[in-house]
């Protein structure tokens, strides 16, 4: 296989951005998205929120409903990047179960983890849920097991541009290449 070929079989990379309502996913995936965009066409960014619409009432709001849901985004971010696109899915993504088939299952993975303090993600709370008191909300109702081994763990309490965030997401993905 000549080295032209061997880069069109490529698969894309999943970056999957995880981390509790408020942390920051979808503004650092945006970011990322249009980073790599300027360079690659073949990239796709799924959200949560625009997924869930997505799926209807597909899924509802129990610990099984949100891990098929969980599910049904790893795997469709799978199916992308089997097709070599680079996949950017920013989900709450709750559950070992699911960030360990990611990694058995995609051949570029890498895991970003936004951790944010609850004081941060009350001040932002954009979507009014800490304030309002939801019910069944992750981080405060309901567990969120916490990633283990994430790729890139970022600390963001506001501290840091989303730029720096997103050069060292893919500061991240060069080492790694670089190491292949």
């Amino acid at each position: 296989m000549g080295a032209d070929q061997k880069k069109e079989a490529q698969h894309g990379r999943v970056y999957w951005i995880t981390g509790l309502s408020g942390a920051g996913k979808t503004t650092i995936g945006t970011a990322l998205y249009e980073r790599l965009k300027a360079v690659k066409p073949n990239v796709v960014m799924l959200d949560g929120d625009k997924l869930r619409a997505a799926y209807g009432s597909a899924f509802g709001y129990t610990e099984e409903e949100r891990r098929k849901a969980a599910f049904c985004n790893a795997k469709l971010s799978h199916l992308l990047a089997s097709q070599g696109i680079d996949v950017i899915c920013c989900t709450i993504g709750m559950y070992d179960a699911v960030r360990d088939w990611n990694r058995e299952n995609n051949e570029r993975y890498t895991e970003v983890y936004l951790n944010v303090t609850m004081d941060t993600l009350m001040r932002r709370d954009k979507k009014g849920l800490y304030s309002s008191h939801a019910k069944d909300l992750v981080g405060v109702d309901v567990k969120m097991e916490e990633p283990k081994h994430p790729d890139v763990l970022v600390h963001n309490d506001g501290e840091r541009s989303v730029e720096s965030i997103v050069d060292e997401i893919r500061a991240n993905v060069y080492q790694e290449e670089t190491d292949e």
